[in-house]
């Protein structure tokens, strides 16, 4: 027992520095979460293409761009806009087979992927930036390797969950009733365990405020685009008046990929499961290049029969997109303003769907 005359403060100086380096800790695993959530959430918040303004939601902010430059809004608890600009090259301009239909599509996407995933490293280590450093003076931030790490569990994640499980339980399906094993049925069935668990997967991360936050960014980008789109001014009371769904999302992609892969699937025929695996993996580039093309196609002709198919997408819209608040589409304004400014010092021309 200590004596009366003892500092209370010093019984407890041991304790201050273990809490500090605990909540550093903690603090840094927290956005670790919500760096590897929102990157298996990525082709979903993901929007426009090389001719057009897009964009996407990050943490705590939006990344928006333009033909020839991109730029990143986040807004920091403070309540400051930490910002980032560059110019960008169109790969189509370098390579002008880059830019023949189905093969633009590949090209495109795994573009703004890459895009996609720097602008969320860069949200990400703004929030770490607010975590003090450690005894040496350290700050945490989202190293290289962690960064591959990342990517790789990414798409471990997404050829097991929408890949593998999906086949392996229409696999069994077969096996408990043969007429589950007949090509259009067992694909369709695969289609539908697939899009299932994806559905399952966006609705519960939902749940969790941090993500649903990003889906509220994600709102604001498409509101931001809408706006830009007819014309009107790039301030907040002009933007929140239009909608949150937007027919070149990320999601309308994703869900189109997942009903085309259907179709694609029945066409070859293979009976094996790792023969089938094989396909579904071989696969991937052609169906997200024909998805690409649809979406391309239904943005400018809303009333045509290949809308209909982006249909579900924007449907799912409601899950993935969420009304933002003022200081939300503030951050996706920054955004747009800034890579406007860059691209308008290079000349690109905008061409709007």
């Amino acid at each position: 027992m200590l004596p009366a005359h003892f500092p209370l403060w010093y019984s407890y100086s041991w304790y201050l520095p273990l809490r500090k380096h605990h909540l550093n800790i903690m603090g840094f695993l927290r956005n670790i979460w919500r760096f590897l959530m929102a990157v298996q959430l990525l082709p979903a918040l993901e929007g426009g293409e090389e001719t057009l303004v897009g964009g996407q939601a990050v943490l705590e902010g939006v990344m928006m761009r333009s033909p020839h430059a991109w730029a990143i809004a986040v807004r920091k608890p403070s309540g400051e806009i930490a910002t980032h600009s560059e110019n960008l090259d169109r790969p189509s301009e370098k390579h002008k087979w880059m830019g023949w239909p189905i093969v633009r599509g590949v090209i495109t996407l795994g573009h703004a992927m890459t895009l996609g995933f720097r602008a969320l490293r860069f949200s990400a280590n703004v929030a770490l930036d607010q975590i003090p450093p450690d005894e040496q003076g350290k700050k945490l931030e989202i190293s290289g390797w962690l960064a591959a790490v990342n990517i790789i569990f990414s798409i471990g994640f997404f050829i097991f969950m929408y890949k593998f499980l999906p086949l392996l339980a229409a696999t069994e399906l077969k096996r408990v009733n043969p007429v589950f094993g007949e090509q259009i049925i067992f694909n369709l069935v695969d289609g539908v365990i697939r899009i299932a668990l994806f559905l399952l997967f966006i609705w519960g991360v939902s749940l969790f405020r941090d993500i649903h936050r990003v889906y509220e960014y994600h709102g604001a980008e498409h509101k931001t685009v809408f706006a830009f789109e007819n014309g009107d001014p790039l301030q907040t009371s002009a933007v929140q008046k239009y909608s949150t769904y937007h027919p070149r999302c990320g999601t309308s992609f994703l869900m189109t990929v997942m009903i085309i892969s259907i179709l694609a699937y029945t066409l070859v025929p293979v009976a094996t499961f790792w023969a089938r695996f094989a396909v579904r993996i071989a696969l991937l580039p052609f169906i997200a290049g024909v998805s690409y093309e649809i979406i391309r196609f239904a943005a400018k002709h809303r009333g045509s029969l290949f809308a209909l198919m982006t249909a579900p997408g924007l449907w799912l819209q409601r899950i993935t997109t969420q009304p933002p608040s003022d200081d939300q589409v503030e951050c996706a304004i920054t955004a747009l303003d800034q890579a406007m400014a860059l691209e308008k010092q290079r000349g690109g021309e905008l061409v709007i769907a």
